[in-house]
């Protein structure tokens, strides 16, 4: 009982995170009966029908760090903050109904394996299997801190249980949050010069009785035991019930934040009186969907370039093989992957709805938007005191259990297949899935380390979507022209390695980089002026600034005119003070004796464009991000079609073979598809008549009636995504 409630977890709540557990490690040994070889282990055996593949797709691409990363954007952005979860998301569908059935047809292990046959390299294969395992790593990282921190939350400390050393920082949090809700143009110039520090310095306001750190370790420790004893039969099996537990993760805090608001504002406008009062309380700018000028991040050509950079990189993630090769046939295959991600686009509305509520509840007393989801389970589930938060931890749990249980088989199977077994032929299959279970535990135990040493989730969470830019264009090209070859991707690979991991990591490492001057630019912190219709939190921040006012004046202290009085409804000029950003460093300063120090990794393309001539600290800090995104997009493509046209094509009778597999489909059963094979084989080019371009380089293929269909449902799905948004986001307006 004396942990139940320093930890603020009932018996109840203990109980349900128990309960779980135990239930997924029995699915977990159940299913460890039906893992006999490397195809068992990693691939499930390619027997899962529609329903597994629904919620495999869902379970993967759905994460803890989806979760807090959306109430993170929200808190900073406001409701255009959702895009962080959307943006290349919804362009996805349709491009996922078209490239679903290639990993299928491809009928490999990994996708290390389809750069092997595309470009007759196992060299490639283990970079590629090199580059994705850093990356999953990162992913991996990524969800368990972001597990670590909500639920931390939900274990936070009271201002009277902190340490002096925590009080300290805790006051600055306090008078940052004080100068921020004011209006810019009625603070002093001391005052003005002080908010500019504190954004700098950032300091933290929720601290928790629980260890983050072990609590990564325990969930980590679970997620590899039931891994590696079922392999992917079982990370897939277990996504069903996930599944179910991350939509209820979705909607649990929707109505308990409903009814606390209504309690506190007042039930006007009925049932959607918690929505009436959102458009009440919080300022116009923070339900723009679109962004606005007082909101740093989501513009319209930030969201447009992160959204093509995300489709160009989802694609080649390792996942997408295990995702979508894993199923029966086809169409399993795309209609699976597809309703799993609809499923995603959906939740990621009711996170960024809860988040909209919460901004409601508590606007800026958690200075730490990470901790938001925690605070809010906390507050409103804790008073139920029926086993609600512990229902709640359950969730976060399998949210994070969900996706990284099929990463880890994803990355042990890309180690084990293409760089254990190139070194090591010939031995048993029972002994490579032995080494594939241990590939995994050094997998989860690295990931966990990671998590433990990294700080902020979004920026982490951008690195993660441009890191796939190192193989992109070698994936996109060598499935779609045939004059894509070795020397094109290997250029490719290297120039994007060198550009997104060499440089941005190994730079900072070299003695004074981080203490650099030059390095430490800015955007530029400039006041914006924006008119807006006057909410019950303006109204509330301007009473504040007038009452300070009259105290200043009493004093004979007070400087400028007097602030005039809003009311409800009015019109009037609000000045917001847009923080600087670091322009070169992910994760911004810290201050060491007065002395900026950078943090994370450098942004070199940045750098370089500074060097000929582009005074980036001019541009807002999302234009400058966009700009990131754009030298991902084109530099990849531009320098592997360079070097191909001036280098020898692959042998013709080897991309016969490939692309002559890629026109044959997986139908009936496996049987059934290797006697198509051998067909092909045979014969590559029977479908030669399937080519939209028969004759070119291009391997385009014609569209049958399942493909228009099937991408037209897609593109009303995706657009079916938006109007929901929409129409809540205009709920009680």
């Amino acid at each position: 009982m004396m942990h139940a409630s320093v930890w603020g977890l009932s018996v109840v709540d203990l109980a349900v995170i128990v309960v779980y557990f135990i239930a997924i490690i029995y699915i977990a040994i159940r299913v460890s009966k039906l893992v006999k070889s490397r195809e068992d282990f990693f691939m499930g055996g390619r027997r899962f029908g529609k329903l597994i593949q629904t919620f495999a797709a869902f379970g993967q691409a759905t994460s803890v760090e989806n979760v807090t990363t959306t109430t993170t954007m929200v808190n900073a952005n406001g409701a255009s903050g959702i895009w962080a979860m959307l943006a290349g998301g919804l362009i996805n569908l349709p491009v996922f109904w078209m490239t679903s059935p290639w990993y299928r047809r491809l009928r490999l292990l990994t996708m290390g394996d389809f750069f092997e046959e595309r470009y007759g390299s196992k060299r490639m294969a283990a970079f590629y299997a090199l580059c994705q395992t850093i990356f999953f790593v990162m992913i991996g990282a990524i969800g368990l801190m972001a597990m670590g921190k909500t639920i931390a939350a939900i274990t936070a400390k009271p201002e009277s249980a902190l340490t002096t050393i925590e009080r300290v920082e805790y006051a600055k949090a306090i008078e940052r949050e004080k100068l921020e809700t004011a209006d810019f143009a009625l603070l002093a110039s001391e005052q003005k010069a002080r908010l500019a520090e504190l954004q700098l310095l950032n300091p933290k306001k929720e601290y928790s009785y629980l260890n983050e750190n072990l609590l990564i370790c325990i969930v980590a420790l679970i997620t590899l035991l039931y891994a590696s004893i079922g392999g992917l039969a079982a990370a897939f099996i277990i996504d069903l019930v996930q599944g179910a537990f991350i939509i209820l993760l979705s909607i649990l805090l929707i109505p308990f934040a409903m009814l606390k608001i209504n309690s506190m504002y007042g039930a006007e406008g009925g049932a959607l009186g918690a929505f009436t009062t959102m458009h009440k309380v919080l300022p116009a700018s923070f339900l723009e969907l679109w962004g606005s000028p007082s909101l740093v991040e989501f513009t319209w050509y930030w969201i447009a370039g992160f959204s093509i950079m995300i489709v160009l990189a989802t694609a080649v993630q390792a996942n997408q093989m295990t995702a979508c090769g894993s199923a029966k046939d086809d169409y399993t295959a795309r209609y699976g992957f597809v309703s799993g991600m609809l499923l995603k686009r959906y939740s990621s509305v009711m996170w960024g709805v809860v988040a909209l509520l919460t901004l409601v509840l508590y606007g800026g007393t958690i200075s730490d938007p990470d901790y938001v989801w925690g605070h809010a389970t906390r507050d409103l589930l804790g008073p139920v005191g029926i086993g609600l938060v512990g229902l709640m931890i359950a969730c976060l749990i399998a949210a994070l259990m969900a996706a990284k249980s099929a990463f880890m088989i994803t990355a042990a199977a890309l180690v084990t297949n293409n760089l254990y077994i190139p070194y090591r032929p010939n031995c048993t299959e029972a002994h490579y899935v032995r080494v594939g279970r241990v590939f995994g535990a050094l997998y989860m135990m690295t990931s966990a380390y990671f998590a433990i040493q990294s700080n902020g989730l979004f920026g982490l969470f951008k690195m993660t979507m441009m890191f796939n830019s190192i193989l992109a264009a070698s994936f996109w090209l060598g499935m779609v022209w045939r004059r894509s070859n070795a020397a094109g991707a290997w250029a490719s690979m290297v120039v994007m390695f060198v550009a997104t991991v060499v440089l941005p990591f190994g730079l900072p490492v070299i003695p004074g980089v981080r203490q650099s001057e030059y390095l430490s630019k800015t955007t530029q912190s400039i006041p914006v002026s924006r008119t807006y219709i006057a909410r019950e939190m303006d109204v509330q921040e301007r009473d504040r600034a007038v009452a300070k006012w009259d105290r200043l004046n009493a004093a004979s202290l007070a400087e400028g005119l007097r602030p005039e009085l809003l009311t409800s409804g009015e019109k009037f000029q609000k000045e917001v003070l847009l923080p600087k950003k670091s322009i070169f460093w992910s994760e911004g300063f810290e201050f060491r004796e007065g002395k900026a120090i950078g943090r994370g990794n450098l942004k070199v393309e940045l750098i370089a464009l500074d060097y000929l001539g582009w005074d980036l600290s001019k541009n807002s800090y999302s234009l400058n991000e966009t700009l990131t995104f754009l030298f991902r997009i084109f530099i990849p493509f531009l320098v592997l079609i360079l070097v191909a046209l001036f280098t020898q094509a692959e042998e013709k009778a080897r991309l016969d073979q490939f692309f002559g597999k890629m026109l044959t489909p997986v139908i009936g059963t496996h049987e059934d598809d290797d006697r198509e094979m051998e067909l092909t084989r045979a014969n590559p080019n029977r479908f030669a008549h399937l080519k939209l371009f028969p004759g070119s380089n291009w391997e385009f293929r014609k569209w049958n009636r399942e493909d228009w269909l099937g991408v037209g449902g897609a593109t009303l799905a995706a657009v079916s995504v938006v109007v929901l948004l929409v129409v809540i986001i205009g709920l009680g307006s």
